[in-house]
């Protein structure tokens, strides 16, 4: 099995995502669905257990970062005021995008 590690940062590894790129074993699991739409479901032939794996996995990853964002709002928030009091630490050496400033915030 093929695995990727997903890092919100680089300095702290207890943020990383392991992101399958080989599905891993399946689990059977019980659900209830709407009887109506499992039965149009099944007649247009719709693969269930694909569908409903592939809707779990985007929305874990989305409420995982949601949660992460919330988790670290303080100090992005804290990071974004020090740019824009401080600028960019590293700007006066880009030698791309000069016309958008370095990030300092005119008063």
């Amino acid at each position: 099995m093929i695995r990727m590690l997903l890092c919100a940062s680089f300095f702290n590894m207890s943020e990383c995502v392991v992101q399958t790129q080989v599905s891993a074993k399946k689990r059977a699991v019980n659900m209830s669905i709407d009887g109506a739409t499992l039965d149009l479901a099944k007649k247009i032939g719709m693969n269930l257990s694909k569908t409903v794996d592939a809707f779990l996995k985007d929305e874990v990853k989305r409420l995982y970062w949601e949660q992460w964002n919330e988790r670290n709002k303080d100090a992005i928030d804290n990071y974004n005021a020090y740019i824009a009091e401080h600028g960019l630490p590293l700007a006066k050496y880009r030698t791309f995008a000069k016309n958008l400033g370095d990030g300092k915030q005119e008063i």
